[in-house]
Formats: structure tokens, sequence, C-alpha cells
């Protein structure tokens, strides 16, 4: 009996011990690959971002851009650093030597990565594009400090989108 008490008490040790992978603590996002506490959803391979309150979508899925090669969009999660209406990049230049403009740049990664109004067909440089209806929506529904989550998921290798 006490062989049979001492193997089932291992058997059930060993069940307990086994690492939780799909529960973080934090509901989903139905819809999209993030959870319910952001305030921001990207998916980098499908080229699509959600605006979120209190848990549920407001506007989205939306058509993005995002970096290109040698200049890729960070992944992982991230807060609002600042806003800037009339943001002008002292990095990428027009042709006349003047910084491109970035209108309705909500920055959430060091470097100046923002969400701004952009052409979504064309890849940045890390930065996610909006047209300019979702840009200055995000930056009317954004705030210092809320959560933002992009996520890439490249099983298949293939990030030619960008």
């Amino acid at each position: 009996m006490a062989g049979g008490v001492l193997l089932l008490s291992s058997a059930a040790a060993a069940l307990f011990a086994v690492p939780a992978f799909a529960d973080d603590g934090a509901a989903s996002l139905s819809g999209t690959p993030c959870t319910v506490t952001t305030r921001v959803c990207v998916e980098l391979d499908s080229r699509q971002a959600w605006l979120v309150q209190a848990g549920k979508v407001i506007r989205g899925p939306v058509d993005i851009s995002s970096g290109g090669d040698g200049a890729e969009t960070p992944t992982g999660t991230f807060h609002v650093l600042s806003k800037d209406e009339h943001h002008v990049s002292q990095e990428s230049k027009l042709p006349n030597g003047q910084g491109a403009p970035m209108p309705w740049s909500v920055f959430f990664e060091q470097g100046g990565i923002a969400f701004h109004s952009g052409d979504p067909d064309k890849a940045s440089a890390g930065c996610i594009h909006l047209s300019p209806a979702d840009a200055q929506a995000w930056f009317g529904n954004l705030n210092v400090g809320d959560e933002v989550q992009v996520f890439q998921n490249s099983d298949d290798g293939d990030d030619s989108d960008n």
C-alpha cells in the first residue's frame, strides 16, 4: 500500500509540475493575438492593427505597414512614450533634404518608433504606417503610458509583405 501511495503521489506531483504555457494570467482579446490589457494590438504578419478600449476593439482591424529590411518594427509589449500631432522626422528625409512629415505621431519605443500617418502600402523605417483617418483615431484615443502589443508570428518564415 505504501508503494501505491508513493506512486500516486509522484504522478500527481509530476502532473502539477508541468508549466502552464497557455495561460499567462491575462485573457486574450477576441480576434487578435493580444491580451485585454492592451490599448493597441499590432500583428505584423497580417499587416493589421486594432485600437482597444476597456478590453474591447473600438477600431479595426485596420491595414498597416511596418518596418522594412534592416529597419524592422520591434516586437513585444511597449507603452506610449509621447505624442506629436505635427512631428517631422530627423531620420527620414524628403528629396529636398527636409525632414519627412509624420503626422499624428504616437511614439511607443525609443529611437523614434511610432504609429503615424503614412502609406500603408510602403515599408517604413520601423514605424507603423496608418491611413490618415486611422492615425488621427490612434492619436485621439491614446495617452502616454497606454500599453501597445506588437506581434510577429512568422511560422512560415515569409515576411515578403514588408
